[in-house]
């Protein structure tokens, strides 16, 4: 019934993956019902893949948060029971492949209202290598710097890049209330949530220049 994609990268190397195989993937293979997606970025990316924006269910662009839970307002009433619904989505370098790595909880939603739930990983995220003069750069503007956050990996990777560095003086912008809450607990000294639309998270720049 419909494929959901937890990123433009997920929908990037699914398709990648569809050229590899079959060529032309929207001409070879018939594509699913629908297609999910969590924001306007996986879905620029879907239409890039040709993928008509007939078939694209996505949240609002104003809805307050683009995620798992927005997206499931929008799609739960496509979801009788017995619906195949398949989820693209990311794993961690240090999992094996085969394992998709994030949160369950449109999978445990899809689970209670009949549907069957597959996975399958389409690409794979792996921690940055910062050599020594890209990591004097971060730590001599550290003070004065504001870090645009889209995910929590990005905390955790620079937690492990700079595992000794105080982020008490550093400022920062988070794209949901979880990756602020994260970024809080790494200890930046200032954290505010913005809408993740780019002119609101410009706005939120400025707010902390």
């Amino acid at each position: 019934h419909a494929v959901m994609f937890v990123s433009a990268n997920a929908v990037m190397g699914f398709f990648e993956a569809l050229e590899i195989i079959h060529g032309d993937a929207t001409k070879k293979i018939a594509l699913p019902q629908r297609c999910w997606a969590t924001g306007p970025g996986t879905t620029r990316a879907l239409l890039q893949a040709r993928v008509p924006v007939a078939q694209i269910d996505a949240p609002a662009t104003d809805a307050p948060t683009l995620d798992s839970e927005a997206l499931w307002q929008r799609v739960h009433p496509q979801i009788q029971g017995g619906e195949r619904v398949l989820i693209v989505r990311g794993t961690d370098a240090q999992h094996s492949a085969a394992v998709g790595v994030g949160r369950d909880w449109l999978t445990q939603q899809l689970l209670a209202a009949g549907a069957e739930v597959e996975t399958v990983v389409s690409y794979e995220r792996r921690c940055p290598v910062w050599s020594e003069a890209q990591s004097a750069q971060v730590r001599a503007a550290m003070p004065h710097s504001v870090w645009v956050l889209s995910s929590s990996e990005a905390i955790r990777n620079l937690q492990n890049l700079l595992p000794d560095q105080s982020l008490g003086l550093a400022r920062a912008v988070a794209t949901h209330p979880r990756i602020a809450q994260m970024a809080e607990k790494a200890g930046f000294g200032v954290v505010i949530t913005s809408h993740p639309a780019i002119d609101e998270v410009a706005r939120s720049i400025k707010s902390l220049t």
